[in-house]
C-alpha cells in the first residue's frame, strides 16, 4: 500500500494543499484530509483557550489559598493570562458561548495543579469552580482577602 504525501510529509502537503487552493485547482486537493486538518485547527483554538483558563485558575487559586505567597509574579501571569484568553476568543467568538462549560473542564485541571504547587490537599478547594467567567476574565477581579503590602511578596 502506497502512502499519501499527507502520510510522508505533512509540512509538504500543507504547502501543496496551499498552493492548490490558491491557484483554484480544486479537484486535485486531497479534500479529506484537508476537512481533517481544518477540523484539528479548531480544536486546537479550543485546547489552547482551556490550557489557559486552567493557568489562570491555578493562579486563582493560589492567590486565594495562599495569600502570604502572593507575587508580583503570579500577577503578571494573571494579567498575562487573561490577556491570552481575550486574544483567543477575539480570535475565535463561538467559543465564547462554551466558556462556562470549558472553565468547568478546565478547573479540575487547575485544581489537581493548585494542590500540587500548594502542598494542599484537593479536598481543601471547592469541589466546584467557584468564579464565575466574568470574573476570571475581569482584570480587577482577585479573589480572597484583600492584597496589603505586607502580604505581597516580589
Amino acid at each position: 500500500m502506497s502512502q499519501t504525501l499527507y502520510d510522508r510529509d505533512l509540512y509538504d502537503w500543507s504547502m501543496q494543499t496551499a498552493r492548490l487552493l490558491r491557484e483554484g485547482r480544486y479537484a486535485e486537493i486531497d479534500t479529506l484530509h484537508l476537512a481533517e486538518e481544518v477540523e484539528s485547527m479548531g480544536k486546537s483554538e479550543r485546547r489552547a483557550l482551556e490550557h489557559r483558563l486552567v493557568v489562570l485558575l491555578v493562579h486563582l487559586l493560589k492567590w486565594e489559598y495562599q495569600p502570604e505567597q502572593r507575587s508580583k509574579s503570579w500577577q503578571r501571569t494573571l494579567i498575562e493570562q487573561r490577556k491570552q484568553v481575550a486574544k483567543l476568543l477575539d480570535d475565535s467568538p463561538s467559543l465564547k458561548p462554551r466558556l462556562t462549560d470549558l472553565l468547568v473542564d478546565a478547573y479540575d485541571s487547575a485544581v489537581r495543579w493548585a494542590a500540587d504547587e500548594t502542598g494542599k490537599d484537593e479536598s481543601e478547594f471547592p469541589q466546584n469552580c467557584p468564579y464565575r467567567s466574568k470574573q476570571v476574565l475581569d482584570p480587577s477581579f482577585s479573589p480572597g482577602p484583600d492584597e496589603t503590602d505586607a502580604t505581597r511578596r516580589d
